[in-house]
């Protein structure tokens, strides 16, 4: 295990830390005022790792949920991910026994870090990405676990608290588009999502807003990278 990958890229996973940690412990708390123990905390964070699936899935388990439907939701709810893997294909490759566990903990936070930290020169940068993505889970499973705990002892009202995960997601989002110097994939990106959202409703808007998302960056691929490129 490189250790000058891990201090190299803890740094730049700060924000997450902050994030997770906090959004962690409003999942623990959520996981105790539904009645599941600090151990389903730890093997759900360790195991499933989708902090916005995970909070779906509270409500799915409290919910009776048949096994179909949560597939259903999750799948829908996470289809992002899919072009999250499609855009780090050629990041990923040569990362030889971390490739799995770079897929699994893929999370929106961790894709913006890879997608938009800089990799220092004397470190390998299939470590660099290792070591983000572990440390961010950490971050997580740590939150998740003390908020659970303070849960067993503590009630707290959890009305809201699921809105966490978008907040955070935002601020990383804000941030990721100061740090470029084209913005008009954002724009697209926001443009889709608008007009995905009226046309389709709230439940069903993701999917078309992904794809249309998908048809118009590669369609202008190559004139955006013409716009960042040097002369």
């Amino acid at each position: 295990m490189n250790f000058r990958a891990f201090r190299a890229a803890f740094p730049q996973t700060v924000p997450v830390m902050a994030g997770y940690l906090a959004l962690g412990v409003a999942y623990g708390l959520l996981m105790s005022s539904a009645g599941l123990s600090v151990w389903w905390t730890l093997l759900m964070s360790s195991i499933i790792y989708a902090g916005s699936g995970q909070f779906l899935a509270v409500s799915l388990l409290t919910g009776g949920a048949s096994l179909a439907q949560a597939a259903l939701l999750t799948l829908v709810l996470h289809f992002r991910h899919l072009f999250y893997g499609l855009s780090l294909i050629s990041r990923f490759q040569g990362t030889g026994w971390r490739k799995p566990y770079l897929i699994f903990g893929l999370t929106d936070e961790t894709y913006a870090l890879l997608t938009a930290a800089p990799v220092p020169a004397e470190i390998p940068p299939q470590d660099f990405y290792f070591a983000v993505t572990l440390l961010d889970q950490l971050y997580w499973v740590t939150g998740s676990v003390l908020g659970s705990t303070i849960g067993t002892f503590i009630t707290f009202n959890t009305a809201g608290v699921d809105f966490a995960m978008t907040a955070l997601f935002v601020v990383l989002l804000v941030d990721q588009v100061k740090k470029q110097e084209d913005r008009i994939p954002a724009a697209i990106g926001l443009g889709c999502a608008l007009l995905s959202l009226v046309l389709f409703g709230g439940g069903s808007f993701l999917i078309p807003a992904l794809a249309a998302i998908t048809v118009l960056l590669l369609a202008g691929r190559g004139k955006m990278e013409r716009r960042v490129s040097p002369p």
